[in-house]
């Protein structure tokens, strides 16, 4: 096994592993401050439970599309549009106004999360030497163990 990686395995695996942790970090601040969102939105906590939901639902929508999507349109292309899409939906939740507005964003920020899982792993099973997948798989999921450590200090 390469304690060294090629500086492209490297950089891709670090890229992802930051989209990695930042969707992992998402999942886990929304969490926490919804008593607060409830709050400010003027609903009931329990009815904030729909930004969980919808996530969950646009992602289990639109992971079996990250495959084709990369295929048809390449997997560094579509992993961009995503982490765009993603970063946009999350600035679109954070301005949301109402329950309905941050519904509608987190609903774009999963199909954004559903893709960047599949495919990023796939740009760094591609960009990784045979010898170099395991530790360029270790790289990507070792940032994102700590998110749910970190997450609830942010998001409270």
């Amino acid at each position: 096994m390469p304690t060294t990686f090629s500086p492209q395995a490297r950089n891709v695996a670090l890229v992802v592993a930051a989209s990695f942790f930042i969707q992992i970090l998402d999942g886990v601040i929304i969490v926490t401050a919804l008593p607060q969102m409830a709050r400010d939105f003027g609903v009931d906590t329990l009815q904030m439970s729909i930004g969980v939901t919808i996530y969950m639902l646009a992602s289990a929508i639109f992971i079996p599309a990250a495959g084709w999507l990369s295929d048809r349109f390449g997997a560094r292309k579509v992993f961009l549009a995503a982490m765009a899409l993603f970063t946009l939906a999350s600035a679109a939740c954070g301005a949301a106004g109402d329950l309905t507005q941050f519904t509608i964003a987190r609903f774009v920020q999963g199909i954004g999360g559903a893709i960047l899982l599949p495919v990023g792993r796939l740009l760094v099973l591609r960009n990784a030497t045979k010898a170099e997948i395991v530790p360029a798989i270790g790289l990507t999921v070792w940032p994102a163990l700590f998110a749910p450590v970190l997450g609830p200090a942010i998001g409270g």
